[in-house]
């Protein structure tokens, strides 16, 4: 088969679904049930605006990780030694003006999708829109890609932690809150575990094509350290918060997941290479099971007083 028949067969939905990476998604989708959880709590809960929030999340992610799969190949990072899963630029499926095109589109309706949250917050939320596109596009594209530099671990706290989870919150409330910053913390540690393990098992690639990320600089070792740390702090802060009666108790059913949590850590301090593939989608599911889990808990807390 010539690479020109197997970018013609595979041209379609089917490549697409692959750029869009469906099983990423569950990180953009944790902030804002968590942020949505929290407005619930405080009385300020917005139906539209949380799925403006929701629509707008997705989109970024998706935007993204087309972005990604872009510049990752032009720059030389994606090659036919790649762990993770394919890449449809790399892999010729998508011709790369397509790629760029689709890009573009998925960003403009993100900030179509943002175009409520915006009137409804203003401009501190047009300021969040704005950089969280800028930050996706920067992430592995521009002269400075963030990922390749060690600072993808504070662009994904930073976005799909404090200002989706606290963003969806002050779209539907207008104000900030406690309620909502405990999560905010917690679930942006959680899926920059994410990044942890998507590096660690990139960790010998990355470093061959001049990637400085995290895992390179921090080294096997010190990649699952922080791993563990991060999965400590998530919870510790949980626990904190209802000590000190800042959130209701019943967000202790987040450590229903702790388990998963602990099993995780295990297998992120043993394996190695594609073998941490289904370990990555994991780390996923535990990000949006502790948000499902918390905001339960803060949803009961509301119901039960």
């Amino acid at each position: 088969m010539t690479s020109e028949t197997k970018t013609t067969r595979t041209s379609s939905w089917q490549a697409w679904l692959l750029a869009i990476r469906p099983r990423t998604l569950p990180a953009a989708t944790s902030g804002v049930i968590a942020g949505s959880a929290a407005a619930f709590a405080d009385g300020g809960f917005h139906p539209l605006a949380a799925l403006a929030a929701l629509t707008t999340a997705l989109l970024l992610q998706i935007g993204a990780n087309v972005s990604n799969d872009y510049f990752d190949f032009f720059k030389g990072a994606d090659t036919k030694e790649r762990l993770g899963p394919l890449r449809v630029t790399q892999a010729g499926l998508i011709p790369p003006r397509q790629v760029v095109t689709g890009m573009a589109v998925i960003f403009g309706l993100a900030a179509l999708a943002g175009g409520y949250l915006i009137l409804r917050g203003g401009w501190p939320l047009a300021v969040v829109g704005a950089l969280a596109i800028l930050s996706a596009l920067a992430y592995t594209g521009g002269p400075y890609p963030l990922g390749y530099h060690g600072l993808g671990e504070l662009f994904v706290f930073l976005f799909f932690g404090l200002a989706a989870v606290l963003g969806t919150y002050y779209a539907q409330t207008l104000r900030l809150s406690v309620t909502a910053l405990i999560p905010a913390l917690s679930v942006g540690l959680l899926t920059v575990n994410i990044l942890i393990v998507n590096n660690l098992r990139d960790i010998e690639t990355d470093r061959a094509s001049g990637k400085r990320t995290q895992a390179v600089r921090l080294g096997e070792k010190g990649s699952v350290r922080e791993y563990g740390l991060f999965l400590v702090i998530s919870y510790a802060l949980v626990l904190y918060g209802v000590i000190y009666r800042a959130i209701t108790p019943w967000v202790l059913l987040t450590f229903l997941s702790a388990p998963l949590a602990w099993i995780l850590f295990r297998q992120v301090a043993a394996l190695r290479g594609r073998a941490l593939n289904k370990t990555l989608a994991l780390t996923g599911q535990l990000d949006l099971l502790f948000a499902v889990l918390y905001g339960f808990g803060l949803v009961l807390g509301r119901v039960l007083g």
